[in-house]
């Protein structure tokens, strides 16, 4: 009885040591046992493996070697057990199998995450269940452009990896519209928002790539991830290897995919009959837009961009610029075919505030008109708007140039066949009052309205 007493009480003096530590490793390695890992059947499958070529080996050289060993073992296990009980000398020899098992395992698995995630602070487990859970989430296609588009992207990778940007490549201004003009280059803005908002290195890599050259002949003005990805675009061959590439390079969950390889240049009709040419001279214009369209007339969609639309669970349009944006997407013939012919959930994200030049006075059934009249068909089932207004001093600062909240006519837009999501999915800076759509209150409503539908 002495020798169990001494052996409880040694039990108890590394219980009172590790107590700190236990329930922490104890939980992490559960966490190897969840669900959907794949860790499971295939530690059984070594296991197995492993008995299996000791049986093999065992009946290769006739057991003899094999039974010399168990009759040597025995002996010494009975030897043993004449000087410990069995009843103490057994529990130990278990729990000392199991130390050395969960210490190797514990080194292993340390050494694995160490390699694969250096100076990390998660651990390897966590890592595989999140991105086990990425891999299952639905196939989202988000359609636009701008800002609007990576605001969107930035809080959907947190549910899925299974992410499919279609952007728009009508974009003629600043750097983007130098590099197309002296280049002959698609302009890459818009793709490089979109390009940080998806990679995993969120914060850096929005801090190189948005990095504007303050210096230097012909360098004036560009950012580094237009240059980053004209360059790729040079070594690749076109634009769409180039961001196949860039997001091989930065770690990008999801793709990014342009609308058309076509050089697509935007015009518009203008209420007092002008017709604007260019995507940035339209907005500049200041008149009510009554028809838009591009030229060459009929680009080809991209097919990998068509394709992902076919195979989509889910597909979201905007948000972001009605006219410079959304719409030229939706100018691609075969884009807005693979758009309307899909039978998925489809969802508009309708702009917080009016955009001048652009949607001033417009209403939300304004803007859905709007794309059904560029589209000549219906494109999606439901539209989401923002249900708070912004502050006071948020309305009298963008009144100041022309800017209002959008209203929501309620009767006019059910009678235009779609369903209202109204929620609050609105951040607004409270030091220079703007207006944006908040990225993670945002995908969690579109992710609420595609789990319910």
């Amino acid at each position: 009885m002495s020798s169990i007493s001494l052996f409880k009480r040694a039990i108890r003096t590394l219980q009172n040591e590790s107590r700190s530590r236990t329930p922490k490793r104890v939980n992490r390695w559960f966490k190897w046992l969840a669900p959907g890992l794949l860790i499971k059947r295939w530690l059984l499958l070594s296991a197995s493996g492993v008995l299996l070529t000791s049986l093999g080996l065992a009946i290769w050289v006739k057991l003899t070697p094999i039974f010399r060993l168990i009759e040597f073992t025995s002996a010494i296990l009975e030897k043993i057990t004449t000087i410990i009980p069995n009843y103490v000398s057994g529990p130990v020899a278990i729990i000392c199998g199991l130390v050395l098992i969960f210490w190797g395992q514990t080194r292993t698995v340390g050494s694995i995450t160490e390699a694969l995630k250096p100076g990390g602070d998660k651990e390897l487990v966590d890592l595989l269940m999140a991105h086990r859970k990425l891999n299952r989430g639905p196939k989202i296609v988000a359609v636009g452009g701008g800002t609007g588009l990576s605001t969107l992207l930035r809080g959907l990778k947190v549910y899925s990896a299974n992410i499919t940007a279609i952007v728009t490549v009508a974009d003629d201004g600043g750097s983007s519209g130098r590099l197309r003009r002296e280049n002959g280059v698609l302009p890459p803005g818009d793709i490089r928002n979109c390009l940080t908002a998806l990679s995993d290195q969120e914060k850096l890599l929005t801090e190189l790539f948005q990095y504007r050259f303050r210096a230097g002949s012909g360098l004036v003005g560009h950012s580094f991830g237009n240059l980053f990805l004209t360059a790729m675009s040079d070594i690749t061959g076109d634009l769409e290897q180039a961001v196949a590439a860039s997001s091989e390079v930065l770690a990008v969950r999801g793709r990014v995919l342009p609308a058309t390889l076509s050089d697509v240049r935007l015009w518009a009709k203008l209420a007092d009959g002008r017709i604007i040419e260019g995507e940035s001279s339209i907005t500049e214009a200041g008149g009510k837009i009554e028809e838009i369209g591009c030229i060459p007339d009929n680009p080809l969609g991209l097919p990998a961009a068509l394709r992902a639309i076919e195979n989509a669970d889910y597909i979201v349009i905007g948000p972001g610029s009605l006219y410079t944006s959304i719409i030229p997407n939706l100018l691609v013939p075969e884009i807005t075919e693979a758009v309307a012919s899909c039978s998925v959930p489809r969802i508009y994200i309708c702009n917080i505030m009016t955009q001048p030049g652009e949607t001033q006075g417009y209403t939300v059934s304004d803007h859905i008109q709007a794309i059904d009249e560029a589209c000549g068909k219906k494109l999606f089932d439901a539209v989401l708007v923002q249900g708070v207004s912004p502050s006071a001093q948020s309305l009298i600062n963008y009144a100041q140039v022309g800017s209002h909240p959008v209203f929501l006519d309620r009767e006019e837009t059910l009678s235009l066949g779609r369903r209202l999501v109204i929620a609050n999915v609105m951040d607004e800076d409270e030091q220079t009052n703007l207006v944006r759509h908040d990225p993670k209150l945002l995908a969690r409503e579109l992710l609420r309205w595609y789990s319910s539908n």
